[in-house]
């Protein structure tokens, strides 16, 4: 299945999805040593967002998440790509330094995709891809 939205920051990357029924801070919301969701309260809390695909309606908080997002990247523990219902300004930048594939605009809202499927995001196209033989 491919769903096809705008492409945001470009590369292109896989990983298991990870759906957060809530906006994200990233600025005390995530711990950028180690990819935890720490906000305390939050749906992810406690989860891990290193390596996965991590989809939520837009971001949240102070512009310093942008650079939390670059520090994640430089510490090894970023999201493997970023797909937002509606990417915003926070998010991008964070996305584009950190050079972390990013998409938004799929034609549905994010909370309709289930965690734990495996997907591919290309940022150059703006496609969402479900592997093939993915659980769901």
């Amino acid at each position: 299945m491919i769903f096809r939205g705008r492409g945001i920051a470009k590369g292109c990357a896989s990983g298991e999805l990870l759906v957060s029924p809530e906006p994200i801070s990233f600025l005390s919301g995530v711990n950028p040593d180690t990819g935890v969701v720490v906000e305390k309260g939050h749906p992810l809390e406690g989860k891990n967002i290193s390596g996965m695909v991590i989809a939520f309606d837009h971001g949240k908080g102070s512009t310093v998440g942008s650079y939390v997002l670059y520090a994640l990247s430089k510490n090894g523990h970023a999201p493997a790509a970023i797909v937002n219902t509606e990417a915003e300004p926070i998010i991008v930048v964070g996305a584009i330094m950190g050079g972390i594939p990013m998409i938004d605009r799929i034609g549905v809202p994010v909370t309709q995709l289930k965690s734990g499927i495996r997907v591919t995001v290309n940022g150059d196209t703006g496609e969402l891809m479900y592997e093939e033989n993915s659980p769901g």
